[in-house]
Order: structure tokens, then C-alpha cells, then sequence
């Protein structure tokens, strides 16, 4: 199910869905749909969609004909204080063990060799790793096919009954050097946008590299970020503040 919110931060916009879907942050995902810093005559802004498989409290979400305020602070809610456990890459119980049988059969049915080890675990995420010779193959351009591969993992996980546990997939390291590019690209554009004065309009990236664009540029005074598009893969409009209004 998605779910749209708003606030006047991130924080508060995120609060908000917790609340009101009666859920724990490590239970769905979230995507900046929209941000722009407070001015002297403007209030800051975030507007959010939240994606979740989970049962939500639905008397708390509000009908789309009513007003998100965003300014009520959700009390009482606190975000959980795990942290990765990395070092052992051996499956400790049955559920790591389906997990890793699940991958390595379907690498296999895939047509290549591939090996699945534990790289963390977190209270509510599981980390594993692809090990293989053919591992740009079961990335693929842009990570479309570690995500699509990641998709099913996170399927599968809860056909076992652990709808609660969020399974990180990646291989090569590829999601924090996918991290580090989109963040050097956010900068650059940033600076393009700011030289002209116009916007520029992004690749479609799935929801997490979005938000990664939108949180990176969020506190640049004079640039903002919009998503524009439907379905998983939008892209991110980057602007020069006033030239969009």
C-alpha cells in the first residue's frame, strides 16, 4: 500500500506516518516526493510517500479530502536503537538458511554460479551478499537487477512468515559506491542549476536513490528537489529556487 504525508521536515513528516499508520519506521519505505527549506516569508516543506506490505491502523490516516497541517509532533514514538552486527557470514537459524538456499537456487535457475553469505544483522533487516564471478550481470545497469533480485528476497521472506524482517541485498559493494556516485551527482547538478538558474531533470531511479538525491541537496538554500513521474522508477527534477514557482 502508499500513503502520502507532509511536514515541515523529514523527521516530522516520517513521525507523522508512524503514527498514523500505527507502524515502526523499520516497517516501510520511504520516498521525499517533494522538499523546500524555510525562507524569510515560507515555511519549510516535506511531502513523503510511504510504501509498506504491512497491516496499518487505517482509523488513524487521514481521507485523502483532508488537510496534512504537519504540525503535530507524534508522542511517545521512538525509533529503534539497533545497530549492524557484521563479522559472521554463516547462517545461524533456519530463516537465514531458507534465505540463503532461496537466492543461490535462484542465481542458479538464472543461469549462473553464485555464492550468498551474511554480511549484517540488524533487529528488523538482514543483510546478504552475492558473491560471484557474474556479479555486474546480477547487478545490471543502474542496479535494476540486485533490486528486482532484492524484491523477490524480501517476497520470499515473508512467505516464511517474517513479514517483519527486511532483507538488503547487494554484491561488489555496490550500494554504497552506488551511494557515493549519486552524491557526487547531486552536488554537480546542484551547481549546474545554481550557474543557469533553470532545473534540470534526473535518470528514473528507484525510491531510495531518490530520497538520496533529495536529502543530499536539502539544506542548499537556493536549490529544491521535486519527484515527477508515476510507478517505482521516477525522476528527480532539480531546480533553482523561484524558477519553478
Amino acid at each position: 500500500m502508499v500513503y502520502e504525508f507532509e511536514g515541515r521536515t523529514e523527521k516530522e513528516a516520517i513521525d507523522r506516518a508512524a503514527a498514523d499508520l500505527g507502524l515502526e519506521k523499520d516497517d516501510f519505505d520511504v520516498e521525499i516526493l517533494e522538499t523546500q527549506r524555510q525562507g524569510l516569508f515560507k515555511k519549510g516543506y516535506v511531502k513523503i510517500q510511504v510504501h509498506t506490505e504491512k497491516r496499518v491502523n487505517s482509523g488513524n490516516i487521514p481521507a485523502e479530502d483532508d488537510e496534512i497541517s504537519g504540525n503535530r509532533i507524534p508522542e511517545n514514538r521512538t525509533e529503534p536503537q539497533s545497530r549492524p552486527v557484521y563479522g559472521d557470514p554463516d547462517p545461524k537459524n533456519e530463516f537465514e538458511t531458507s534465505m540463503i538456499d532461496f537466492l543461490e537456487g535462484l542465481i542458479q535457475r538464472m543461469g549462473y554460479s553464485g555464492e550468498v553469505v551474511i554480511q549484517f544483522r540488524e533487529e528488523r533487516k538482514l543483510g546478504l551478499k552475492i558473491e560471484s564471478e557474474f556479479s555486474s550481470i546480477l547487478i545490471g545497469k543502474k542496479g535494476k537487477n540486485l533490486d528486482a533480485l532484492q524484491l523477490l528476497a524480501n517476497i520470499y521472506a515473508g512467505r516464511l512468515g517474517r513479514e517483519d524482517m527486511r532483507i538488503i541485498l547487494d554484491s561488489e559493494n555496490y550500494r554504497i559506491r552506488r551511494e557515493e556516485s549519486l552524491v557526487r551527482l547531486a552536488y554537480t547538478v546542484a551547481d549546474r542549476v545554481r550557474e543557469s538558474r533553470s532545473s534540470i531533470l534526473l535518470e528514473p531511479m528507484n525510491p531510495f536513490d531518490r530520497r538520496l538525491i533529495h536529502t543530499t541537496l536539502n539544506d542548499i538554500a537556493d536549490v529544491e528537489t521535486k519527484s515527477e513521474g508515476d510507478g517505482l522508477y521516477k525522476q528527480v527534477r532539480v531546480y533553482y529556487r523561484g524558477s519553478m514557482r
